[in-house]
């Protein structure tokens, strides 16, 4: 708690060596040019002790991920929320890519990385990946970090991160909200492991709804739910 009683989050390098610290400080750096009510914000840091610290706002609902794959939880997220989450997710994404002074690609989104807040609002988290890009560049070639069953295959293959590869990242995200499983499943097997295949061999089967998430199939309108699920096959 700062002394004028608001609550902070403090995010602290669990090992100390170059690689977390640059990690860090990226960051800082990034975050310090962020202005957007979809993506949390810094509010200070410390890289001068042991172990650096960043000082954030905190976001109190905890993780996306968890509030999809945790079954404890009592009240699942309604098919309007989720929405709201994608919708916010994409507001985000639009704005790191394309309003900021210089470019952002985020470089690893993902439902661990989307926090909520007590209304259920989406807050883009963790920029220790992120890039800035120039203007006139189209794509980031770097070794390939992020995370598996979110990662862009393209830019697997080639190395060459592009806002597409975040746009990508978001599109396994989205399906996450309407199917509510794991991006990588530990019950399907081959092809249909990876959650973003199994959905567009659904799609292509004509069998989608039948993995639609059951909070998801109770609240939405089947001509609706298809229309997202078109959509997120053009992401």
């Amino acid at each position: 708690m700062l002394v004028d009683g608001r609550i902070v989050a403090v995010k602290k390098s669990k090992v100390v060596d170059e690689s977390q610290l640059e990690q860090f400080i990226n960051e800082v750096v990034i975050l310090s040019q962020v202005n957007h009510r979809n993506v949390v914000k810094l509010l200070g840091c410390c890289l001068e002790t042991d172990v650096p610290l960043l000082v954030s706002e905190f976001i109190p609902n905890g993780t996306l991920y968890d509030h999809l794959h945790n079954k404890t939880d009592e009240f699942p997220i309604s098919l309007n929320v989720r929405l709201q989450i994608a919708t916010e997710v994409a507001g985000a994404l639009s704005y790191l890519h394309s309003t900021t002074s210089i470019p952002i690609y985020h470089r690893d989104i993902k439902t661990t990385n989307v926090l909520l807040d007590d209304k259920y609002r989406a807050k883009v988290s963790d920029f220790g990946t992120s890039r800035f890009v120039a203007i006139d560049q189209t794509h980031l070639t770097t070794l390939v970090e992020g995370t598996f069953g979110y990662l862009d295959p393209e830019y697997f293959q080639s190395s060459q991160f592009t806002e597409k590869s975040d746009v990508y990242s978001f599109g396994v995200v989205l399906v996450e909200l309407l199917i509510g499983e794991k991006p990588i499943s530990l019950t399907r097997f081959g092809e249909h492991k990876n959650l973003a295949t199994h959905f567009m061999l659904a799609m292509e089967e004509g069998n989608v709804m039948s993995i639609f998430d059951s909070v998801v199939i109770k609240e939405g309108m089947r001509d609706v739910l298809l229309v997202i699920a078109n959509i997120n096959i053009h992401v």
